[in-house]
């Protein structure tokens, strides 16, 4: 499946009360594609890392799974410099998520491929500023997403960031071993570094970045 046909798949989802398509706005569709098509020219080995969804302050803004717009403000990774000038952003917000995976990732210059089990932000009945959890049928609807993801990019291996990211990982790739990883919010930052060093061994972090 080539990149646009990806894209334009996720334009088709409407907005509703509780649930926002961020890709239907042309400037975050963008800053995607030029995301994965910077991706398809990384090389080396490839890790698929599944989150859970865009939050308001964060992919909701930039379109980017696991990103801020203020993660672009620093320098220090190859890929946040590649992309930088590149990308249009509405406004500039920190996320927590965003800031302490990046933090990881600067310090290890590692670039994993990030996507999430809904594309798309879920928030409470109207209120377009909070985040909720995706229900079961929204990680259901996710899983052909996140199998078009893996068509487009034949990860090595894939691991999910805490319980939604792997619950949708594994219903669709039942056949692969999926590794979890614990979500960094809420006290989990310990936790989701020691995961990630597990995935990321440091003999195989200049062969990921």
């Amino acid at each position: 499946m080539p990149i646009e046909t990806f894209l334009q798949t996720l334009t088709k989802q409407r907005n509703t009360s509780t649930l926002t398509n961020p890709y239907r706005d042309a400037a975050i569709l963008n800053n995607l594609r030029i995301y994965l098509n910077h991706m398809c020219r990384i090389e080396g080995r490839r890790v698929l890392l599944v989150g859970e969804a865009p939050g308001y302050k964060g992919c909701r803004i930039t379109g980017i799974p696991f990103s801020s717009g203020r993660i672009f403000t620093r320098a220090g990774h190859p890929l946040l410099d590649a992309l930088r000038d590149e990308l249009v952003f509405a406004r500039i917000e920190a996320e927590n998520t965003a800031s302490i995976v990046w933090e990881y990732l600067c310090a290890r210059c590692i670039t994993p491929l990030f996507w999430n089990s809904l594309p798309f932000h879920p928030h409470p009945p109207g209120k377009h500023d909070g985040n909720r959890a995706p229900m079961v049928q929204e990680i259901a609807q996710g899983v052909s997403y996140l199998r078009d993801i893996e068509r487009l990019f034949h990860p090595d291996q894939v691991a999910g960031v805490g319980a939604k990211g792997t619950e949708c990982a594994r219903r669709a790739f039942p056949e692969r071993q999926i590794v979890c990883i614990r979500h960094p919010s809420f006290g989990g930052k310990a936790e989701f570094i020691r995961g990630m060093d597990r995935l990321f061994p440091q003999d195989m972090a200049s062969a990921a970045g």
